[in-house]
């Protein structure tokens, strides 16, 4: 969350001339729904589901470059999935970094929005803490 997936995606989608998918953005399309709304409306559990959903769809495309929710690598099978489906990259950035980017942001970040901006710093370290064993599964890191 906040370490540029969807604008780094959309330019490497655009020097290799492919297609761009951010996966955020296809379920609201599909749902007609903020992933937000689906949060609220369905529980978290239940949106990792439509997540991973998605992700087998979108797993079958060819040519495609996929931004890909934050949390989405975190649940079932979906870092394996990926891994198998195509070439993932994690972008690792420093929690004091995304602080400061996801502050600006955060009423808009279904996570973020009811914790308070004294705690947010120590929320992203805790969050990138239980996340980064599925995120180091992806075949490249590019750390800033």
């Amino acid at each position: 969350m906040g370490c540029g997936k969807s604008s780094t995606g959309k330019k490497m989608a655009q020097k290799l001339g492919l297609n761009f998918v951010d996966t955020d953005n296809f379920i609201e399309n599909r749902y007609q729904k903020t992933i937000s709304q689906l949060f609220e409306e369905v529980g978290e559990a239940k949106f990792r589901e439509i997540e991973h959903k998605i992700l087998l769809e979108l797993a079958e495309f060819e040519n495609i470059v996929i931004a890909t929710g934050g949390g989405m690598p975190c649940f079932f099978n979906n870092m394996e999935i990926m891994n198998a489906a195509g070439k993932t990259i994690y972008l690792k950035l420093p929690a004091a970094v995304l602080y400061e980017r996801l502050k600006k942001s955060k009423s808009k970040r279904t996570l973020l929005k009811n914790i308070p901006e004294t705690d947010l710093q120590n929320f992203i370290e805790k969050l990138l803490h239980e996340r980064e064993n599925f995120y180091n599964q992806a075949e490249e890191i590019i750390s800033d």
